[in-house]
């Protein structure tokens, strides 16, 4: 099964392609970034690569994602995108994609992240409203979007498991003596050092809380995560899927 890295450069990208020797059902087609690295074995012509693969890995940028899907789907290439911080306009690029090719959007491509993300739809259903959800994450100081993807993603799943939309519950950060919104679902951030990635969901209540988190000690658990998303998604049939689809847990409520 051929694979076609972009973004290879970058973090994620070198550790997908380190990652790859211990899946030997994928095999490199080519890793592309901006600029092309001979030495690396990086080049930049994404459409060119593409063909003869089946699943693009993409952990680049927002502003080449829509292009990106858009190339894969011309090609029928299934897509696996990791990349954070994307806009509205991905989206909609995405749904296009997905009526052609398989497309997998996945703000933490982590198994664990995977689970935690189901376990806290599944509290925000389970307990009274009257619980403040907290959702704190902390990651290295060159991560450039905050609150992290995963972060968000987290947000998302409460809100879900509520009932309620996501952007009408979503916190700000609070100064002073600005009390707190009810039903609101806070967000604390932390940027420092080489932390790879730490999140934790709180639903403090009257006397109580739960706490569920996750902590990531090695960066090869979203590049392992990655290619075993990618290796299920080749070949699935055109849509949407998400990495719960991975795990066999699309929803355990």
């Amino acid at each position: 099964m051929r694979v076609v890295i972009v973004g290879a450069a970058g973090r994620m990208g070198r550790e997908l392609r380190s990652t790859l020797d211990e899946f030997p059902s994928l095999e490199l087609r080519a890793a592309i970034d901006r600029e092309a690295d001979a030495a690396s074995g990086i080049t930049t012509g994404l459409d060119a690569a593409l063909v003869g693969a089946h699943v693009m890995i993409d952990f680049s940028s927002p502003q080449t994602t829509v292009a990106n899907l858009e190339s894969c789907a011309a090609r029928g290439v299934a897509a696996l995108v990791g990349t954070t911080g994307l806009g509205p306009e991905v989206e909609a690029a995405a749904a296009a994609a997905a009526r052609r090719i398989p497309v997998l959007i996945a703000a933490n491509t982590s198994l664990g992240v995977t689970l935690l993300v189901e376990l806290v739809r599944a509290a925000a259903r389970a307990l009274p409203s009257e619980f403040d959800i907290e959702i704190a994450e902390s990651h290295h100081r060159h991560k450039k979007d905050a609150p992290s993807g995963t972060a968000l993603a987290l947000g998302r799943a409460a809100a879900a498991g509520r009932g309620v939309a996501f952007d009408e519950v979503r916190g700000t950060a609070r100064e002073g003596e600005m009390p707190r919104r009810a039903g609101e679902i806070g967000f604390a951030v932390t940027r420092g050092g080489d932390i790879v990635g730490e999140h934790a969901v709180v639903f403090a209540g009257a006397g109580e809380r739960v706490s569920l988190g996750h902590v990531a000690t090695d960066r090869k658990i979203f590049a392992r995560g990655a290619l075993t998303a990618a290796s299920w998604l080749a070949g699935k049939a055109a849509g949407r899927y998400e990495m719960s689809d991975i795990i066999g847990l699309k929803s355990i409520i």
